[in-house]
């Protein structure tokens, strides 16, 4: 009987050792990969209770229609549950949502909430199942923001889309990506944080909040500067410049040509 209970004892140890080695990886992992912030951000904002009744309110009577009564969406629209207050800051505040039809595109309009509706609507949504928080003024000031980085990240992983300078451009499948000439700080760093519709998410691991920072500083200033020949022509250099002068030079000569010749049937 003791040998089998030492046998049983010596298992039971075994399969101990199991869990506690999966337990210590777990958290090493959780440790190594976590980044700053990213924590609060998953987890629902210290919205007061009037706040989140008012938005549970207001998406009753706007969105409910199309997301369900209680956000788990329908075949009008997505579930809600765990996107997070940022994303609907976004599309709320830039008049994509409510939606007027339903689209593949949704076009920024006039919001039709004010910032403190805005707010509560979101806040209504963070509690019912965290997702990323709406930034503050401090993680979305460009100021102090290394500019010239801003550019060589904005290159790398915007242009592709939004346009050297964010005037926007067409894409596959008949989207586009929008202009940029009209976002706050707060929406870009929004949509760079919730990726929505054709954008893909950049995280705090992908793309630091540091780094979204100095993007913004990048759009928010070239934006903001002017064109000194008058006309951006997509504000993407000499290149555009180069054709729209060599097509407008080819078609004043092919003009020219053409009236030369008329002239000279008329004197003969």
């Amino acid at each position: 009987m003791s040998l089998i209970t030492a046998r049983r004892r010596r298992r039971a140890a075994g399969y101990a050792v199991i869990v506690l080695g999966l337990l210590t990886a777990g958290v090493a992992y959780a440790t190594v990969t976590g980044q700053p912030g990213t924590a609060a951000a998953a987890t629902p904002s210290s919205a007061s209770p009037k706040q989140i009744a008012e938005g549970a309110s207001l998406f009753s009577v706007t969105c409910a229609s199309c997301h369900g009564m209680n956000a788990q969406g329908t075949s009008q629209g997505p579930s809600l549950i765990g996107v997070g207050a940022a994303a609907v800051d976004f599309q709320v505040s830039t008049g994509r949502m409510p939606a007027k039809e339903i689209s593949a595109e949704m076009p920024r309009k006039p919001p039709v909430f004010d910032t403190a509706q805005t707010h509560a609507i979101a806040a209504y949504i963070a509690s019912l199942g965290g997702g990323p928080a709406i930034p503050s003024a401090a993680e979305v000031s460009p100021i102090g923001a290394d500019m010239a980085l801003g550019q060589s990240l904005f290159i790398t992983d915007c242009a592709q889309c939004h346009n050297f300078s964010g005037a926007g451009g067409a894409l596959t499948y008949g989207k586009y990506a929008p202009a940029l000439t009209h976002s706050t700080p707060t929406q870009i760093y929004e949509a760079m944080l919730t990726g929505p519709e054709a954008m893909p998410v950049f995280n705090d691991t992908t793309i630091t909040p540091a780094q979204k920072r100095d993007i913004i500083a990048y759009i928010t200033t070239v934006r903001s500067e002017a064109n000194p020949g008058g006309f951006s022509l997509g504000r993407i250099g000499p290149v555009t410049e180069g054709l729209v002068a060599f097509l407008g030079g080819i078609g004043s000569l092919v003009f020219a040509s053409i009236w030369i010749t008329l002239k000279r049937r008329e004197h003969t």
